[in-house]
């Protein structure tokens, strides 16, 4: 049974995304690391908002993905669609 709610990702989207999730794990374990060694909060501070981005980017990839596949056939309708709504995710997300 296929999952038609599926990403359906090509395999340089997927490899980014997988590339961002990883980079955002290893950031976090470097943070859990860091407040058990009660480091400096500053370095913590740039570890959380680089994990962050880097969980930021990979939803909006799959974001982007996610619409496209849904606005496909309405030709440059589906286009302004799309664009409009990714502009508003990433300004939500910036909030």
């Amino acid at each position: 049974m296929t999952n038609t709610n599926a990403l359906s990702l090509k395999d340089a989207e997927k490899a980014k995304i997988l590339t961002a999730i990883r980079k955002a794990r290893t950031s976090l374990e470097k943070i859990e690391t860091m407040v058990s060694e009660e480091r400096d909060c500053f370095p913590v501070i740039q570890q959380v908002l680089a994990a962050i981005g880097l969980l930021k980017s990979a939803n909006l990839l799959m974001l982007d993905r996610h619409i496209e596949r849904h606005l496909d056939g309405l030709g440059k309708k589906g286009d302004v669609l799309r664009s409009e709504l990714v502009r508003i995710v990433k300004t939500a997300q910036s909030k």
